[in-house]
């Protein structure tokens, strides 16, 4: 996986967390590898990815976390993860990857997206891309904030 595919995700993942949670501070933590049929935590917004690359973006957080950044969005206290809550957090995920999507375009790789699938469940498990014999990883970056954390896990690779 090409770090440049990365790195807008990443950017633009930080800058728009500041943005909609008032300019609260968010972290990076470590980057690491993981399988692409681990659990995620419980609530999964998947942004597929087609054209030059295959893959998905997946933007992951506890059920808590995504209540409480869908509360701070929309400026009132969301007492479940209703219909509101889940709009908010797929819009979240919309806004993100159109923009590093965006920005991808104008570095000259050309690619297409999905519109956002909420998932919310427990022991939840995201499938490998493709011919699911490739052991296919994904790079996850955790960004902090005093909401929670929300891990940017990013799947990619070049079409063969």
């Amino acid at each position: 996986m090409r770090v440049e595919y990365i790195n807008p995700f990443v950017e633009i993942s930080y800058k728009i967390l500041k943005e909609v949670l008032g300019g609260a501070e968010v972290k990076r933590g470590n980057l690491y590898l993981k399988s692409t049929a681990m659990p995620v935590m419980g609530v999964a917004a998947l942004v597929g990815l087609a054209g030059d690359v295959e893959g998905r973006v997946l933007f992951d957080m506890t059920e808590d976390t995504a209540l409480k950044i869908a509360s701070k969005m929309n400026n009132e206290d969301l007492p479940a993860f209703d219909d509101l809550a889940k709009a908010t957090i797929s819009e979240l995920a919309n806004l993100i990857t159109a923009q590093a999507v965006t920005k991808l375009h104008e570095l000259g790789f050309k690619f297409d997206l999905t519109p956002p699938a909420l998932f919310a469940g427990e022991k939840m498990e995201i499938a490998a891309l493709g011919n699911t014999s490739e052991n296919v990883e994904a790079l996850i970056v955790p960004l902090i904030t005093e909401y929670g954390k929300i891990e940017i896990n990013v799947a990619i690779r070049e079409r063969t």
